[in-house]
């Protein structure tokens, strides 16, 4: 059977694929702690109360046709005050578009901006950013980003790539690093976009901003900083990414919101329409009601989050802990989002059966089989398979679990040689 080009050289998503294995093995007995997948244990982290009430109510009351093609005016409007009264962002119900989850509206954004050949820039590791640059057929650019820069794209890594560019892809925090910009930091970038739009001709595509905040309330310690509060200026050229998916642990329930230059809303609006990627009308409709409580939203909010950090640090404490029994492994203190970077930096060894672990990958199913541990490399992140980091992700496991990992974890490693 013939299939498109495009079909044909698609790559699959190398996390699903180790996570689809991991849940393979678990499902025949296996005991497998899975830090992969980027998603939470709803059992141990459910959706809020009033978020569960509301959607319920909302199928009760057989809210189950088509929404508006933009999302249900009452959660744009919700969306609205949200971004005003947390991130003193002004973008009226028009200027916001919902979908289900983040993933249609980042596909959208790059669709509506990008035509085939033009640049694209963006770092590595990143969330997704080559297999929508590849959908779009841009000419990506792929900023290596280093540990001591918490993997995190500088001004100065970037500014000799944006001349003729038209999106850069940003994200803070950053999946799958969980690490995230400094005022100083996102400000640097953030005047390299100004001056590169300065120099545009009124017919050239300006340079827009993709930046993606999903993660933007799960921060710990360092507040959460964004283009258009740094420079008003940028506007008409920041395209954002936003949702529930993370911050309320409802990955789920499939409810995501960008907003932006309206011109560009409007387009993703049509386009999205064509795909019929809407978030289901009750889960709307249930959004609204928690959106615009905001005691209810703090509440959940903080309370996740100091799960969350507490897991990450155990993890982290861990690793340290391992680091200064000798063994080659580094994580970087977690600063928000769900993910702890971790190096393991064991490639180029070999198993007591003389197995040599060749790259990153084989290290993934190495401990799979003998620690019971499951990690993501950051080759399924844009990397190398030769770069020896990985995402560790703590949604999915309780603090006892993940204490439980790490004696199995030093143990598998240290009979590598």
């Amino acid at each position: 059977m013939k299939v498109s080009k495009l079909a044909a050289n698609l790559i699959g998503s190398e996390i699903i694929k180790i996570g689809n294995q991991v849940n393979d093995m678990k499902s025949q007995g296996a005991d497998i702690a899975n830090l992969t997948i980027g998603d939470l244990d709803s059992n141990l982290y459910p959706i809020p109360d009033l978020l569960k009430k509301e959607i319920q109510k909302a199928y009760d009351n057989n809210l189950t046709n088509y929404p508006p093609a933009n999302g249900l005016l009452s959660l744009r409007r919700a969306v609205q005050a949200d971004l005003k009264s947390r991130w003193n962002l002004d973008y009226t119900p028009e200027n916001i578009l919902v979908a289900g989850g983040s993933r249609p509206l980042i596909y959208a954004a790059f669709k509506t901006v990008v035509d085939a050949g033009d640049k694209v820039v963006y770092a590595v590791p990143s969330w997704n950013n080559n297999h929508y640059a590849y959908l779009t057929e841009a000419k990506s650019v792929e900023i290596e980003t280093t540990a001591s820069n918490n993997f995190l794209p500088t001004a100065e890594d970037l500014a000799p790539h944006l001349d003729g560019a038209v999106l850069l892809a940003l994200c803070s925090p950053l999946n799958p690093t969980g690490t995230m910009f400094t005022h100083e930091q996102l400000g640097d970038i953030c005047k390299l976009v100004i001056a590169e739009n300065k120099k545009r001709r009124p017919e050239e595509k300006p340079l827009y901003i993709l930046y993606d905040q999903i993660y933007a309330m799960l921060t710990f310690g360092e507040a959460h900083v964004d283009p258009v509060n740094l420079f008003p200026e940028l506007k008409p050229y920041t395209i954002y990414i936003d949702g529930a998916s993370k911050c309320f642990a409802a990955t789920g329930v499939r409810v995501g919101w960008s907003f932006g230059p309206p011109e560009i809303i409007e387009r993703m609006k049509a386009l999205l329409g064509h795909i019929g990627a809407w978030a289901p009308k009750p889960e709307q409709e249930a959004m609204a009601v928690l959106l615009q409580n905001t005691g209810a939203v703090d509440e959940f909010v903080s309370n996740f989050k100091t799960r969350i950090f507490e897991s990450l640090n155990i993890l982290h404490d861990g690793i340290q802990k391992m680091k200064d029994e000798g063994f080659t492994v580094e994580s970087i203190v977690p600063m928000g989002a769900l993910y702890l970077t971790v190096q393991l930096n064991y490639i180029g060894k070999t198993t007591t059966d003389g197995k040599l672990i060749s790259d990153s990958s084989d290290l993934v199913f190495y401990l799979i089989e003998h620690a019971g541990v499951a990690l993501v490399p950051f080759s399924a992140f844009g990397n190398s398979r030769n770069m020896p980091w990985y995402r560790a992700s703590a949604g999915g496991l309780s603090a006892d679990a993940i204490t439980a990992l790490l004696p199995r974890l030093a143990d598998a490693l240290s009979k590598l040689n």
